[in-house]
């Protein structure tokens, strides 16, 4: 019992395995139709430009029993691999680039196993095609013989180009390439090749042609994108020749010469004449058909013409032969022909050479007269010349050239034959000219041309020129500069103007003259040329110096040239520096200087340059002089009037000086005057006002001047203020006090006015600065109108400002007294008001400059009574 229940379990478990194992069912793969991208493979198509590496197809299946599957691909030996798998996917991927050309079907064996069994099946892959191919040219190179007579519109030949693409892909059509400048087309389908209807071949024209075909393929798709694919080759067509053409002479035309010496049977020239038909020429038969007169003879199959008689027997001169020349085929016969005329000269042998000969027979020697400068193209018709070979045909032909001055003269004709009249033609009429040439002579040359032994003779010409008036006077320059002292008397030479005429007789004589607004002072010989002042002419470089005028040079023909002159007058010192006055008075301020002028009249530096310097002193050493400006003040050690009545007794100090003015001329000229000097000092008062009378003593006018312009500024500021009020109690419509104003803007119980433009600047070391200050008081109005009155100042004509020598200049010294008087006669005279505390001298001052006021407005009226 035991070991049965021992048995029992084993057995019962092998026969559970055993049942296990038949019940395993293998795996297998789905059914796929058409387009399917899983499955089995089975009826897939690629195209062949599908990518390397593209997802191409899934394999898909199952186990029955469920388990696990996986995937593989294998490939019959040989074979090559176009696809990998992904084992567990099942993901099928282009490995190698297909190509429909070379393989359309792809053998593949896909398998499918679940670990146990393996199901495996054989499948094809149809790769389809895609246009990646060009056409391709069969049989080339393609050369054609064409016969030249081939009739239009007949083929000549087939081109064939193949696709290994297919459909669309593969179709191709043919044309060609610039079909308007050939003379074939093409079938565009069977690539037969016509001549173009109309056209015709011609060997002698065109011997070869060259065609370019174009095979392009219908198109079709390549990754994606339309693709159409041609290529292209050369057809060389060679025309065959063909015999219908007549032959042709070459070299025509045709001459020879037999000469004197020429031996019977000697060949003359010979004739050439070529079949037409270049490809396949045939042979040429030559013959004479008439002229020949039995003289001449041809050879029939060189050409070659020879003489069979000797020269003295030949009849004529000149001999016309007609000349045929046939082809002769190939069996024979005699087929075109061309006819041509030979002409034969008969000559002598050349032993003359040419010969020159006048009216009276030869001649080697010629002579003309003429005037010169002919027109050009001007026959010399007084030269008789005539040139001569005796020889005959080509020994009797010579040229004619002139030797001597090239470019004058030309000889016609050029090339003689035999004989001819010489005539020589002007062609340079400028180089035909007296002045250089009074005769040209030439060499009239004559020589063979085409002779071994070059024959020649020469001929003199000598032609003598005679003078016409062709020149025009030519000054030696086109301006002549001239200098002459003022001091010149009349008649004095100024320049020597040349101008030069080289035509002969009196065609070359020169007459002069002068004319111009600056030429009265002056006069021309009329053959020298010299220019002179005239007799009674008086130069003055102060009144003009320079003048200029023409000269004209002009010969008997009335032909001239023209000349500028400039004459400058040299300034001589003939004036002496004169002063004003000869004896002058000046005020002179301690510290301040005094200045004289003298003025030279001269026009010129240095004559009018003046020198000043004191003559005479008494006493001696007190005044320096500037030398250039004239301007004269105490020694540096005179500071005050003390000093100066320690030095002389006399109270007025007043002192008298001798000073010279002196040119810088050679010969130098001066001139004395005497000067009064009245010192005085600085008044005690430094008020503007007392400084300001003290300086313009010797001036009154400018004093008369400065009130004035002081006065016509208070009239323009009152009528300016006045015009303000008015529009502003206007515009208000009502008037205002001006009281209320004046309360808002209360004015200072005293105002300065400050006379800026009256303020003269002094040197450093000169006296204190003169300083006005005015004080104006205002006053008020006891009526309330609060209208404010200002003293006036003394009374003034309203005269111009003052002179502009009187404003400060930041490049000049400070204000100077002036020491020349004014000259205006002022209309009332100016008292200014009187001060306390003025000094003696401030009153003697104001006293004098008004005693000058009344005197010279006295001796200014008195001429208008």
């Amino acid at each position: 019992m035991k070991h049965a229940r021992h048995f029992t379990p084993s057995l019962f478990l092998s026969l559970v395995h055993v049942c296990l194992v038949q019940a395993n069912y293998a795996p297998y793969f789905f059914d796929n139709g058409a387009r399917s991208t899983n499955g089995n493979m089975a009826l897939l198509s690629l195209s062949e430009d599908t990518p390397v590496g593209t997802h191409v197809y899934t394999l898909n299946g199952t186990d029955p029993e469920g388990d696990p599957v996986t995937y593989d691909l294998t490939y019959e030996a040989g074979s090559r691999r176009y696809f990998s798998v992904d084992k567990n996917l099942g993901n099928v991927t282009l490995i190698e680039e297909l190509d429909r050309e070379k393989e359309d079907e792809i053998e593949v064996i896909v398998s499918i196993s679940d670990g146990l069994s393996t199901v495996s099946e054989k499948v094809r892959i149809l790769v389809m095609d895609a246009n990646d191919e060009s056409p391709e040219f069969i049989n080339t190179p393609y050369i054609v013989q064409v016969p030249e007579n081939t009739p239009s519109s007949s083929s000549i030949f087939k081109i064939e180009a193949i696709d290994k693409d297919t459909g669309s892909g593969g179709s191709i059509t043919y044309f060609l390439q610039n079909i308007h400048a050939n003379k074939f087309t093409i079938d565009r389908h069977s690539g037969v090749l016509r001549i173009k209807t109309g056209v015709t071949l011609d060997y002698e024209k065109s011997r070869t042609h060259f065609v370019v075909v174009v095979a392009k393929d219908g198109g079709g798709k390549l990754r994606g994108d339309n693709k159409v694919f041609s290529a292209t080759t050369t057809v060389t067509i060679n025309v065959e020749d063909v015999q219908d053409t007549p032959p042709m002479f070459i070299g025509t035309p045709y001459y020879g010469y037999v000469y004197e010496d020429t031996l019977a049977g000697s060949e003359v020239l010979t004739v050439v004449a070529l079949d037409g038909d270049r490809g396949k020429p045939n042979n040429i038969h030559y013959c004479i058909v008439n002229g020949s007169e039995g003289s001449f003879e041809i050879s029939n199959t060189t050409g070659a013409i020879s003489v069979i008689k000797s020269p003295n027997q030949l009849k004529k001169e000149v001999y016309e032969l007609k000349v045929k020349a046939s082809e002769i085929s190939q069996e024979g016969d005699t087929s075109d022909h061309i006819f041509a005329m030979v002409t034969i000269r008969v000559v002598d042998l050349n032993n003359h050479p040419p010969t020159f000969y006048g009216e009276n027979g030869p001649q080697n020697k010629f002579e003309l007269t003429m005037y010169e400068h002919p027109p050009e193209g001007e026959i010399l018709r007084g030269l008789k010349i005539t040139v001569n070979d005796s020889d005959q045909g080509a020994n009797a032909k010579f040229n004619l050239r002139l030797v001597g001055p090239g470019g004058i003269f030309r000889v016609v004709p050029q090339t003689v034959l035999n004989e001819a009249q010489v005539t020589i033609l002007v062609e340079n009429s400028a180089a035909i000219d007296y002045e250089s040439f009074k005769v040209l002579t030439f060499k009239l040359l004559a020589i063979e041309v085409n002779t071994p032994e070059k024959f020649s003779s020469t001929a003199d010409i000598a032609i003598r020129l005679l003078d016409t008036n062709d020149n025009v006077p030519k000054f030696s320059s086109d301006y002549y500069i001239a200098r002459i002292p003022e001091n010149s008397p009349g008649g004095s030479n100024v320049v020597a103007v040349t101008a030069t005429d080289p035509d002969s007789g009196l065609w070359g004589e020169i007459k002069y003259s002068i004319y111009g607004t600056g030429a009265d002072l002056f006069l021309i010989h009329p053959s020298t040329g010299i220019i002179y002042t005239q007799p009674w002419a008086v130069l003055d470089a102060e009144v003009n110096s320079k003048y200029n005028f023409y000269v004209k040079a002009e010969d008997t023909d009335g032909k001239y040239s023209l000349a500028e002159v400039f004459i400058t007058v040299l300034d001589v010192n003939d004036h002496s520096p004169e002063f004003n006055e000869n004896i002058q008075e000046k005020t002179m301020i301690i510290g301040s200087p005094v200045k004289i002028e003298a003025i030279d009249q001269d026009a010129e530096e240095p004559n009018n340059i003046v020198d000043y310097s004191i003559m005479q002193a008494d006493p001696a050493n007190v005044f320096d002089i500037d030398q250039s400006t004239g301007e004269i003040k105490l020694k540096s050690y005179i500071r005050s009037l003390d000093i100066i009545h320690n030095i002389t007794k006399n109270k007025d100090c007043i002192w008298s000086l001798v000073v010279q003015a002196k040119d810088r001329g050679s010969p130098s000229f001066s001139t004395t005057a005497v000067l009064k000097i009245d010192i005085t000092e600085e008044t005690l008062h430094k008020g503007p006002m007392a400084a300001f009378l003290m300086q313009t003593k010797d001036n009154p006018m400018k004093a008369l001047g400065v009130l004035a312009g002081v006065m016509g500024i208070m009239v323009l500021i009152t009528i300016t203020i006045s015009t303000a009020m008015f529009w502003r109690n206007k515009r208000s419509n009502k008037v205002m006090p001006v009281r209320r104003i004046i309360k808002k803007r209360q004015m200072p119980p005293s105002r300065t006015i400050r006379m800026e433009w009256l303020k003269f600047k002094r040197p450093s070391n000169a006296a204190e600065k003169f300083v006005v200050e005015e004080e104006v008081k205002s006053l008020h109005n006891e009526n309330s109108n609060n209208n404010i009155q200002v003293v006036p100042m003394p009374p003034a004509s309203p005269l111009p400002p003052p002179p502009p020598a009187l404003a400060p200049r930041s490049d000049a010294p400070g204000w100077r007294v002036p020491t020349v008087s004014g000259s205006l006669t002022p209309k009332h005279v100016i008292k200014p008001p009187k001060k306390k505390g003025h000094s003696s001298t401030h009153n003697a001052l104001v006293s004098e400059l008004k005693m000058k006021f009344e005197k010279r407005n006295a001796a200014f009226e008195e001429p208008h009574i």
